[in-house]
Formats: C-alpha cells, sequence, structure tokens
C-alpha cells in the first residue's frame, strides 16, 4: 500500500521469479526497467519519441494522445452480508490512433482468489463474480484465452495505426485470467470512436488484512472495487501486468457517476462531488457542514450522539439511502461507508487556482470512530497537508479532501479520499495524512505508473511528506529518510530503484527503493542544481504532465531541459544502479604558501564535492567541486587554497544534502 506501518517482511518471496514466470500475463523479472536514459537508446520510449507523442525535453509531444472513459455505476452495499453488488456502463473513447480489436479490464478483487498469483497473504473471498457482460450493445459469453489476444495486446506495440482487426462478431466473447480480463469486442473499435460496455457483477468484501481496502464490519472501505479498463498508452500499449499485491496501480482519467445505496444511518463519503446532499444527509447534519464552509473553523458535524438515521442522515424508504457522487477527470473512485462514524469537517486555503487573485478554499472532512486515538486531530491535520502541499507544488484542484480512519496499518490514497489505520500516536498520525494527501499531486494528478515505477509517486511523495514534517513538526525527516537509505545502501537488500514493483526479493528492498531511497536522491538533485532550480523544474513536471502518463524518461528529460544540463550521470547511477557515494580527505598538505586537500571519490557514485573550509575566528568558505573532474573516470582531485593555519576544519558535505556511506573520512581538522 502507499504507506505501510510495520508490515512484516515476506521470507516467502525467495521464489517470486517462478511465481511470475508462472503467471501467464505476469512481468518478467529484469534487473531494471527498459528507460531511455540516453537519447540513442532503441527502448520503447524512444520509438515513442520517433512516432511524436514523448520529446527528448520532457514534454508531451506533439502527437500524443491518451484514453478515456465514462463511467455510471449503482452500487449496493449489504453490511449484514458483507457483500457488495454493482451494474455499471462505461463508454470507453478510443484517442489512440490504433484500432482495437480487444479491451482489457481490470477486475483487483480476484487477488482474493484462493490460487490466484499474489506476493503476499491476504484475506481470501470468490473474487468478482460477473453476472452480465456487454459490449456495443451485445451479450458476451466467457470463452477460453485462446484467439483473444490483440496485435498490441501481443506487444507488436501501440501507435502505428495497425491492428489485428477481426470480422464483426468473430470470437466475441470474454476471458479472465486473474485480475486481467479481456473482452473481444463484436465490432473492432476504430481511432476516434467509442464503445460502451455493460456489466453486472458482486462480491463479498474482503476482512481487514486486505492490503489497501475491506471491512472490518464496522468500517467498510470500497477501493478497486469496480470492472476498470486498463490502461492502454503510446509507449506499451495495453498494460496487463497482474495486480499482485505490492504493486499499485495504473490507470486512465475518466468521469464518474456513481450512485451507492447503503443503510440509512451510514455515513458515506467517497471520492467527487455530492449530488443529493438535501436527500441523504439530516438538516442538523447540514447546517454543521454550511458552518465549517463559512467560517473556517473545525466543526463536529456528526458527533458520538447524532450517529442514526434522523439525525445524521435522512430516513430512507425500507431503511435505505442511495448516495449520488460525480467526479470528473479523476483515475479512481473510492468510497468508505459506517454507522460508527463520527464527522469533522474545516476548510484549507489553496491558493489562487483559477488565476482570479483571490485565493480559493476546499472542503476537508475527517471521518473516524469517536475514541480513535489521534483522530481529534486529524481534520487539522489534513488541513495543514492540503494548505503545505498547495504551497510547493501547486494549488489542490478538488472540491475536497476526506480523511477515513481504519482497517490498514498505514495509509492508502484514492482521488479525494485516504484510508488511514487508526490507533496512530498524533505525530504519526500526522506523517501519514501528509503522506497520503501528498498522494493527491503524485500520482492522482501527475498519472504514473505505480505498478512499473513504484518510486515516481512513493519517492516524490516521500520527499514532500519529509519537508512538510519539517515544517509542522520541526522533525529534520529528509535526514532520517536518508539514514534508512545509508543504513542498506551497497548491502544484498537494495535492488535498482528502476525495477518493476512486484519484482523485488523483499518487502525491505521495495520499501527502499521506492520511498527512503529516492527521496534522499531528491534531495541530492536539489543539492546539484540549487533550491531554485530544483523547484522550478519540479513544479514544471507537474505542469507537463497533470492529468497524463509520464514515465521517468519524462521526469529526467524535464529537469534536464528546466536546468539546462544534461544530467544522464546522475539519473543512472542513482535510478540504473546500487552504486554508493563515499567522498573522502585522502591527505592536507602545506605547498609553499598554499595548502593542498586532495579530495578522493572512492565510491562508484559520482557527485559534486561540497566543500567547507572553516578557518578559526572566519567565516567559512564554501567551495565545489565540480563532477566533471570525475566524469572521465579521474579517483583523486586536488584543490589548493590559501596556506590554512592551525585548527582549521576540512568538511565535505557538511549539511549531509548528498547520501555519503562514509561520512567520517570526509571530515578533517589541521593541528
Amino acid at each position: 500500500m502507499s504507506l505501510t506501518l510495520g508490515r512484516p517482511s515476506r521470507p516467502w518471496l525467495a521464489p517470486l521469479a517462478l511465481l511470475l514466470a508462472a503467471c501467464a500475463h505476469a512481468p518478467a523479472a529484469r534487473p531494471v526497467a527498459d528507460v531511455a536514459i540516453a537519447r540513442d537508446t532503441g527502448t520503447a520510449f524512444a520509438r515513442a519519441v520517433a512516432r511524436g507523442t514523448r520529446t527528448w525535453t520532457g514534454a508531451p509531444g506533439a502527437r500524443y494522445w491518451q484514453q478515456y472513459a465514462r463511467y455510471r455505476i449503482e452500487a449496493t452495499l449489504e453490511p449484514s452480508g458483507r457483500r457488495l453488488r454493482g451494474h455499471e456502463t462505461v463508454r470507453y473513447i478510443n484517442r489512440s490512433p490504433d484500432t482495437l480489436a480487444t479491451l482489457v479490464v481490470a477486475l483487483y478483487q480476484n487477488i482474493h482468489v484462493l490460487g490466484a498469483p499474489k506476493d503476499q497473504s491476504m484475506p481470501l473471498t470468490h473474487g468478482i463474480e460477473l453476472s452480465r457482460v456487454a459490449a456495443q450493445g451485445v451479450v458476451l459469453r466467457e470463452i477460453g484465452g485462446a484467439g483473444v489476444v490483440d496485435a498490441s495486446d501481443a506487444g507488436a506495440g501501440p501507435g502505428t495505426g495497425a491492428g489485428s482487426a477481426p470480422e464483426a462478431g468473430e470470437d466475441a466473447g470474454y476471458s479472465i485470467h486473474g485480475t486481467v480480463g479481456r473482452i473481444r469486442l463484436p465490432t473492432p473499435l476504430a481511432p476516434g470512436d467509442s464503445a460502451e460496455l455493460e456489466l453486472t457483477w458482486s462480491f463479498h468484501v474482503p476482512a481487514k488484512g486486505s492490503p489497501r481496502m475491506g471491512q472490518d464490519g464496522s468500517v467498510f472501505f470500497l477501493g478497486y472495487w469496480y470492472p476498470q479498463i486498463a490502461v492502454y498508452d503510446d509507449v506499451d500499449g495495453w498494460h496487463t501486468d497482474p495486480y499482485l499485491g505490492t504493486g499499485e496501480f495504473y490507470m486512465d482519467y475518466a468521469d464518474y457517476d456513481v450512485a451507492i445505496t447503503a443503510p440509512d444511518g451510514w455515513l458515506v463519503v467517497a471520492t467527487g462531488e455530492l449530488d443529493d446532499a438535501s436527500e441523504v444527509l439530516s438538516p442538523t447534519t447540514r447546517a454543521r457542514l454550511d458552518s465549517a464552509r463559512r467560517t473556517g473553523a473545525v466543526v463536529h458535524v456528526v458527533t458520538r450522539g447524532d450517529r442514526k438515521a434522523g439525525r445524521s442522515t435522512a430516513r430512507g424508504r425500507d431503511g435505505q439511502l442511495t448516495w449520488r457522487w460525480h467526479a470528473r477527470d479523476v483515475r479512481d473512485f473510492a468510497f468508505a461507508a459506517s454507522r460508527a462514524f463520527v464527522w469533522d469537517a474545516t476548510t484549507a486555503d489553496v491558493g489562487d487556482r483559477d488565476g482570479d487573485g483571490a485565493p480559493d478554499t476546499v472542503m476537508v472532512h475527517s471521518v473516524y470512530r469517536p475514541g480513535t486515538w489521534g483522530w481529534s486531530r486529524s481534520a487539522a491535520y489534513v488541513r495543514q497537508s492540503v494548505e503545505f502541499m498547495s504551497r510547493l507544488l501547486w494549488p489542490y484542484p478538488w472540491p475536497h479532501m476526506t480523511a477515513v480512519e481504519g482497517l490498514v496499518s498505514g495509509g492508502m490514497e484514492y482521488p479525494m479520499v485516504t484510508l488511514v489505520g487508526g490507533h496512530l500516536s498524533p505525530d504519526v498520525l500526522y506523517t501519514v495524512i501528509v503522506h497520503e494527501v501528498g498522494h493527491m499531486w503524485f500520482p492522482m494528478q501527475v498519472g504514473s505508473d505505480e505498478t512499473r515505477f513504484g518510486w515516481q509517486d512513493e519517492g516524490l511523495t516521500s520527499y514532500d511528506e519529509a519537508l512538510a514534517t519539517r515544517a509542522y513538526l520541526g522533525r529534520d525527516a529528509e535526514r532520517e529518510q536518508q539514514s534508512r537509505y545509508l543504513a542498506l545502501a551497497g548491502s544484498a537488500v537494495e535492488e535498482p530503484l528502476l525495477r518493476h514493483a512486484d519484482a523485488y526479493a523483499s518487502e525491505r528492498a521495495y520499501t527502499l527503493a521506492s520511498y527512503d531511497k529516492p527521496s534522499a536522491v531528491l534531495r541530492a538533485l536539489r543539492g546539484v542544481l540549487g533550491d531554485t532550480t530544483f523547484l522550478r523544474a519540479y513544479r514544471e513536471y507537474g505542469r507537463r504532465w497533470s492529468g497524463r502518463h509520464p514515465r521517468p524518461e519524462d521526469f529526467f528529460h524535464t529537469v534536464d531541459d528546466v536546468a539546462g544540463r544534461d544530467l544522464s550521470w546522475f539519473w543512472n547511477e542513482w535510478f540504473l544502479q546500487t552504486w554508493t557515494l563515499d567522498q573522502a580527505i585522502a591527505s592536507v598538505a602545506d605547498v609553499g604558501d598554499s595548502t593542498e586537500i586532495t579530495i578522493e571519490n572512492r565510491g562508484r557514485v559520482v557527485m559534486p564535492v561540497l566543500l567547507a573550509i572553516e578557518r578559526p575566528h572566519a567565516t567559512v568558505e564554501h567551495v565545489t567541486i565540480p563532477v566533471d573532474v570525475w566524469l572521465g573516470g579521474a579517483r583523486r582531485y586536488a584543490l589548493r587554497v590559501a596556506r590554512l593555519p592551525r585548527g582549521t576544519r576540512i568538511v565535505i558535505d557538511p549539511d549531509r544534502v548528498f547520501p555519503d556511506v562514509h561520512r567520517g573520512n570526509g571530515d578533517a581538522r589541521l593541528f
């Protein structure tokens, strides 16, 4: 999940490569991803550049395209039976230049089926049960796996305009392989056209212990709960990686109109805006929400004594209420329901997001079971998180941000709503909330592929979390993350950052590569570029790729473009390798009227040398030795300065911006 506290190590992952090989659609385990660090590589990204959908500057290409969908979902939650029933229609719009004979559908709930490939233990159910599948007005039957893969699905590559379009009606049907479904359309979907799908389905909501959703009888949180069309993108075509548990999600942007029926007296919170508040919320609840909106104070919208129909919610016909939500241009939809929740609300100032010169506000909600440790402060934590991230990055774009207590040991993010485990100390609760709120930028707005490139959302968000934690709690969380990386740097545990999330050999390896190391690397990148240039590049990456699907190359090349520098050495050494940095002061000697300081690069990583010379009773002199002195293969560099007096201290990187594995050999004092 997005942020996990105290998850056990997974010794059963040793045979993971065999598990992946046995799964027909699993990614092949490989040392690193197929990523173009330089321009002369024959990767899928380079081919996308040739087609005009990507660029070597990091901006989307003139021919960039992206698929889109519109979902209409009606769902009924049956708490007594722990069951959800749903019906959906999907209008899928083919914006690609390719004719698609097959659509791929993610059926994430099937990870809970006995025998389905998974890389961690979790509650078992029968998975998702499809009772009706129709496409283009034709009811489809389930068929075998043969003959249901089109050219793009098979790896021929997207964007060529080619496809394996069959005759209308040939082999129409659907097949299911674990968490991946395929629908062979009655009529191939031409570029610029759309197709409507209709699905009726149900499943038992898994018990607490599911990685990112579930129920404990009191709280129901529904994430990855509906059949969702998989991503078909301009670089790789259909993404058919199975959901195995560690790797998270890669999702297209879509519009959602969702109706959720639940017992009256149960509070429902969700992605999007509530359209029928006057029909489902009591007058008292609505009045308190208005007060929170007007005043910006933390208002107790539903208290312990209000938790019943007629007090928190309206009374429904036959004891049921239907909550209607809409969300536009988001990559997912999630909701929570409970009769045990209390509800706090306030507002957050996100800055001027519409360009009219006036500050804009969004609603902040927190729902939790009363008495849960730390949660009385949760609305204030969410507010501070939204406001900090809006200042650091760009204004929060949606009408609300909601935190939900329960079920998981850490937290998990969905658009506009996050699930956070209860019974955390106030400071820990804050760090989890600010991390999950940070995900509203990466990957909810900047829609990277979390399955293949976990660092691209977790690492960036961990870095943002560290800055927020320092601002709010006064704790140097950047240094803490760097220290966690250094504790394992170069060890047998460490694996490259550019590895598929489900291919790491252990939980520690995945956490190191997805959270702590990339955060430390971003801190180092800031040290290379300087604060101003780094922040400008960071924000420009977000501006270019909000609402789109960036790959690692797009991040790398955007930074290069904004900084006006070729940083391929940096990306190669920190992202493709597990090399370490070790800069040392080898010797200090007087030579004539000068002092010669000899620096050695003892690790395989090369970086600039940030040298501080602290003469007694004088201001500190800072000297930067550029990275170029090492790029040619040199291991030693002699720097001459005016003769240094006794008592002078010479320190490499005194602010510990770079993650050096042997800090002690970079500190010398003249006696």
